[in-house]
């Protein structure tokens, strides 16, 4: 074994076994490199990362290979999702570099970090007009032996730089209806709308420009930012990138139409569009949003939930098909023999109408990817669940599982938090609200110090040693919130607030620009910044949006400032490249809106009353607390609780009206009537229910 068995990440103790000597990130391996005067090879990647599976088969398992990366080199593996800023920085350097990026990241380093060669997937031979891995091999230890100025010109150059992009200022303020209505239009522009999404292939799940397309339409009444949202929400819903039987969605589709996905399964997706189709439901009542929602929550509880009580952080794309050969998909796929083996032949015959599945197969060696090629239509809706159960068991007992990456990552089980936290309230599923409060309780225990720091990561209860980022910050001060909005619970606002003072105190630069790490991280070759999306919301604009919402619950103009000030980069970026700012361009409208301060007062247990009953204007405090939790009016904040509570800022001084449960909306300081009606309440809000 070599120094990756200790560790706690479970793509490191993939490789512990390699013959390769990899080195875990650290000072110690460059202290290494410098002793024995050798570059550095760090290759960076993930537990569910396919093509990282298939070089580590192909080169870091053969032993001709690995004799000479240890005889030349001291060999770092990072798992990028451990460490987000060594990523960032290495990964920013290969795309200006390459002009393109992905994993498995290869980069060549000095001893001091610098890089100097840059690439992702090498293959074993020469392949495709691409240099083979050993011939990357030596022509680097070449270069490094007889080369080394050149070799130290280049890394002092790409170091260089890297140190000028920094983003010092923000901006210059919030956007307003003019930027968002040109970023309206860019995504206009490239909708794709025949077959929903953005661009071309690979087409990936647009969790947070949805967002901001829902929050748009709540604010503007635009039917076209809806139409866009609601068809590619239904178009990746009845896809192949959504899991037919199990529910869930995988990482994305490798064709523009969302038939042939790429098959792993992400907690950071799962969990966003989770949120995602919960809003879509409430902003349409769809019955298929409802149902996926509900769906990709069980999902999550069933395949994510760790011993602990929060969420692994992926299914791996691989497992073994029949012949025991792990290969990408074969626990998802299916043949029209192998659903007459489970359903005989008059339903396997439904079933492959129903799921698109053909003699030629829609994937690899005549299998297809389940999807609902022609909606849900007119159909035996006991026939399709008796199939589909009876495919899903047939599954889980006759296939090999996908392997699961066991670590639990704080910034997506904060996005977890939210997203069972909302769709259990939604969907009166109070064990969906359980299991958020459960992973939200870990969080606190685990990952949370007594100086109110983060911790990146943990696995079977114990907390790794990588400081939290950003967006770890940021995302578990969003779930927290979504989670105070939901359970009435005022200290999750609390333990909030504190994540959230840690960000203005370490992580704010001057003119309102966000780091990635704190001012007292490890430093790297550059401090990493990144206002833009990836897979997850950037954490400068999550940052933002939790600012925001703290502001609005508490009235702090620290908070209020901190969050126009971050969202200056929206105003500059969101015009131009709105795809890729979804989130920021989200929270700019709650910011626009208000947002909407809401207040419900009641004793515990005033359930009773509203719709349906003797006297229909008078609600209940659960009547209308549900109501306030479907406002689609953009980042609305929920508090309820008792007379004279002092669970939150927003329940102080607010007395009952008429004795009743009593809610009070408020918004850029001013105040609506009091109101005890619950149509009065929905209309104000935007309730669709």
């Amino acid at each position: 074994m070599n120094r990756l068995a200790g560790v706690t990440s479970p793509y490191l103790l993939q490789h512990a076994d390699n013959p390769v000597d990899w080195w875990p990130w650290g000072p110690e391996a460059f202290e290494e490199a410098k002793r024995r005067d050798v570059p550095v090879l760090l290759s960076v990647g993930y537990s569910a990362c396919h093509w990282c599976h298939v070089m580590a088969a192909e080169s870091f398992e053969d032993l001709t290979t690995a004799k000479y990366m240890n005889a030349h080199f001291v060999n770092i593996k990072v798992d990028r999702e451990e460490r987000p800023d060594v990523d960032a920085v290495y990964m920013e350097a290969v795309q200006a570099a390459t002009g393109q990026g992905g994993w498995p990241m290869t980069v060549f380093l000095d001893g001091d970090g610098a890089p100097f060669y840059f690439g992702t997937y090498f293959p074993p031979e020469p392949r495709h007009g691409m240099a083979s891995f050993p011939q990357v091999l030596e022509g680097v230890s070449s270069a490094w032996t007889g080369r080394r100025e050149e070799v130290a010109e280049v890394a002092a150059r790409i170091v260089g730089e890297l140190a000028g992009r920094s983003l010092a200022q923000s901006g210059d303020g919030a956007p307003g209806e003019g930027e968002l209505a040109q970023a309206l239009l860019g995504l206009t522009r490239e909708y794709d709308a025949q077959r929903g999404g953005f661009g071309g292939a690979p087409k990936f799940p647009p969790a947070m420009v949805v967002e901001f397309l829902l929050r748009h339409h709540a604010r503007t009444g635009s039917e076209g930012a809806l139409q866009m949202a609601t068809d590619t929400c239904e178009a990746m819903a009845r896809g192949g990138i959504y899991d037919q039987l199990g529910g869930g969605f995988a990482r994305y589709s490798v064709d523009r139409e969302w038939v042939v996905p790429h098959f792993e399964k992400m907690l950071y997706d799962n969990a966003l569009l989770c949120r995602v189709y919960a809003h879509v439901w409430r902003a349409t009542g769809s019955e298929l949003a409802r149902r996926v929602a509900v769906e990709t929550a069980d999902f999550m509880v069933r395949e994510l939930r760790t011993a602990e009580g929060g969420f692994a952080s992926a299914l791996d794309a691989d497992s073994a098909d029949g012949s025991g050969k792990h290969v990408e998909g074969a626990f998802y796929v299916w043949t029209p023999g192998q659903l007459r083996e489970v359903l005989g032949e008059s339903d396997a015959e439904f079933a492959a109408q129903y799921y698109g599945v053909t003699e030629e197969g829609t994937f690899e060696e005549g299998a297809s990817v389940l999807q609902l090629p022609f909606g849900e239509g007119v159909v035996d809706a006991a026939r399709v669940e008796s199939v589909r159960e009876r495919l899903l068991a047939a599954r889980a007992e006759r296939r090999e599982r996908p392997g699961r990456d066991d670590k639990v990552v704080a910034a997506w089980n904060g996005l977890a938090v939210a997203a069972l936290a909302e769709t259990g309230a939604y969907f009166d599923r109070p064990d969906l609200v359980e299991r958020a409060t459960e992973a939200a309780d870990l969080l606190v225990r685990v990952h949370l110090d007594d100086a109110a720091r983060l911790a990146r990561t943990s696995k079977d209860g114990r907390v790794g040693a990588n400081a939290g980022v950003l967006e770890d910050y940021a995302d578990v001060a969003e779930g927290f919130l979504a989670l105070a909005g939901v359970t009435g619970e005022g200290v999750w606002l609390e333990f909030a607030g504190f994540l959230l003072d840690i960000v203005l105190d370490r992580f704010v630069a001057e003119g309102g620009a966000l780091y990635d790490t704190a001012d007292d991280a490890e430093p790297l070759i550059r401090r990493p910044q990144d206002p833009t999306d990836n897979a997850t919301p950037s954490g400068w604009t999550a940052a933002a949006g939790a600012l925001l919402s703290y502001a609005a619950h508490t009235g702090s103009e620290r908070h209020r400032s901190a969050a126009e000030a971050a969202l200056g980069v929206v105003k500059a970026l969101g015009p131009r490249v709105p795809r890729f700012i979804g989130w920021g361009l989200a929270v700019a409208e709650a910011a626009l809106d208000g947002p909407r301060e809401i207040a419900i007062l009641g004793e515990d247990g005033e359930g009773e009353g509203g719709e349906g009953t003797a006297a229909p204007h008078r609600a209940g405090t659960a009547v209308l607390h549900r109501a306030a939790l479907l406002a689609t009016a953009p980042g609305a904040v929920v508090a309820v609780g008792a007379p004279g509570s002092d669970e939150f800022p927003l329940l102080a001084d607010r007395p009952l009206v008429g004795e009743r449960a009593t809610a009070y909306v408020c918004r850029r300081f001013v105040c609506a009537a009091p109101t005890t009606e619950l149509e009065h309440l929905k209309g104000e809000l935007g309730v669709f229910e």
